[in-house]
C-alpha cells in the first residue's frame, strides 16, 4: 500500500546559475591576442540565471510533470535532485533511493554482444550477476531479440538497440523499485508499434508503482495522461502549478504565435 503522507523530495527556494565561456563565441585572432597578452586570468562573465527560487515537494505515489521551453531549466533540476548539479542557493531535501533515466537510447558497448551488454548495464545499475542471471531470460524475452543474444551491439539497427536499451533498464529498475523516479524524456522506447505499445505498458507499471516521480516531456499528452500534478517552467521560474488540465491550457495558449 502506498503511503502518500511520505514526502520524498523537498525543494525550498533552489537557484543555480552557469557561466557561458565566451572564448567559444570569439574569433581566433581575438584568443591570440588575449593569450599573447596574458589577459585570460581575469575576464568578465556573463551569468545565466538557469533556475531561480524554485520551491515545490513530491510525495509517494505522486507523479509531477514538468512542461517548459528548451532552457527552462527542467533538465538542470531534475540533474540537481539527481546530485548531479548543485544548486547555488536553496535547499534539496530526499528521503529514499534516487534513480534518475535521460532516456534508453544511450547505455550499450557496440563492442560488445548483447549477453555481455545485459550484465554490464545490469552491473552499472547496481544488481549482482546472480540477480542479473534472474532476470537475464525476461529481458530477452521482452526485447524480441532472442537470435541475437550473442551478437555484437554494433551490428545491430538502432531499434534493436533502443529495444534492447530499455528491457534492461525497465528489468533492472522493476527488481530496484526506487522510492523515486526522476524521468527526462524517456517515454520513446523505439521500435516497431507492437513494442512500442509493450513498452508503453511496462512504462506505465513503473510509474505507477508507488515511488515519487517527476516527468519531463514536451509530448503535452503524456504529461496530461499520467500526470497528479504539472509546473509549468519559464526562464528558471514557476510560472504556474497545478493540474494538468488548466496548465497546459494555459501554456498552450502562450505559445500560439500572433500572425
Amino acid at each position: 500500500m502506498i503511503d502518500n503522507n511520505i514526502k520524498r523530495i523537498t525543494i525550498e527556494k533552489v537557484s543555480k546559475k552557469f557561466f557561458p565561456d565566451f572564448k567559444n563565441n570569439e574569433g581566433a585572432l581575438f584568443r591570440i591576442i588575449s593569450f599573447l597578452k596574458k589577459e585570460n586570468t581575469i575576464r568578465h562573465r556573463r551569468e545565466v540565471q538557469v533556475l531561480d527560487n524554485i520551491t515545490f515537494d513530491v510525495h509517494s505515489g505522486e507523479i509531477l510533470g514538468l512542461i517548459g521551453k528548451n532552457g527552462s531549466g527542467k533538465s538542470t533540476l531534475l540533474r540537481i535532485i539527481a546530485g548531479v548539479y548543485q544548486a547555488d542557493t536553496g535547499e534539496v531535501k530526499i528521503d529514499g533511493n534516487v534513480v534518475y533515466l535521460t532516456g534508453t537510447g544511450q547505455g550499450s558497448s557496440p563492442k560488445l554482444t548483447m549477453r555481455e551488454n545485459i550484465y554490464l548495464m545490469g552491473s552499472v545499475m547496481g544488481l549482482s550477476q546472480e540477480e542479473i542471471r534472474n532476470r537475464f531470460d525476461q529481458i530477452v524475452e521482452f526485447s524480441g531479440l532472442r537470435d541475437h543474444v550473442d551478437i555484437k551491439i554494433y551490428q545491430f539497427s538502432t531499434g534493436m538497440i533502443s529495444r534492447l536499451n530499455f528491457s534492461i533498464v525497465m528489468h533492472c529498475l522493476e527488481y530496484k523499485k526506487p522510492d523515486i523516479l526522476l524521468l527526462d524524456e524517456v517515454l520513446s522506447a523505439g521500435g516497431d508499434i507492437d513494442f512500442q505499445e509493450k513498452a508503453t505498458k511496462k512504462m506505465e507499471e513503473l510509474i505507477k508503482g508507488g515511488a515519487a516521480v517527476i516527468l519531463v516531456s514536451h509530448s503535452l499528452s503524456t504529461i496530461n495522461d499520467y500526470c497528479d500534478n504539472v509546473i509549468w517552467l519559464e526562464k528558471g521560474n514557476i510560472k504556474e502549478i497545478g493540474k494538468p488540465k488548466n496548465i497546459i491550457k494555459n501554456y498552450k495558449k502562450s505559445n500560439i504565435k500572433i500572425k
